[in-house]
């Protein structure tokens, strides 16, 4: 599964820049969880910007899905091509904001 996992994520990550889509900013895929039966995959992201652009940015994605699934199909030749669902991921965002605090506690060397 974890050979399909990254599969799939790595595809989705080369298709999302030429989706025309202008509610979709600049998106990073950080993961796919796909089921055991590939019916079902669901596909981290995580976006650069506001709350407003990465809710239109999800948005764009819900919307592209098909596209998104049929290239998935083309290049992949699974039994099943999945379903995929996306949600934002906050790991990246907790990593910076990890360290801003790491950065305002450590003494500036001079």
């Amino acid at each position: 599964m974890r050979r399909v996992n990254e599969s799939v994520r790595q595809v989705l990550a080369e298709t999302l820049p030429e989706l025309k889509d202008p509610r979709i900013g600049l998106v990073t895929v950080t993961g796919v969880v796909t089921a055991p039966d590939l019916r079902h995959a669901t596909v981290y992201v995580s976006v650069l910007g506001n709350e407003k652009k990465r809710t239109a940015t999800l948005r764009g994605l819900e919307a592209a899905h098909g596209v998104l699934q049929s290239r998935l199909a083309r290049q992949l030749r699974m039994k099943r091509t999945p379903q995929l669902t996306f949600e934002y991921d906050p790991s990246v965002e907790r990593g910076v904001r990890m360290s801003q605090l790491i950065d305002d506690l450590a003494p500036e060397d001079e």
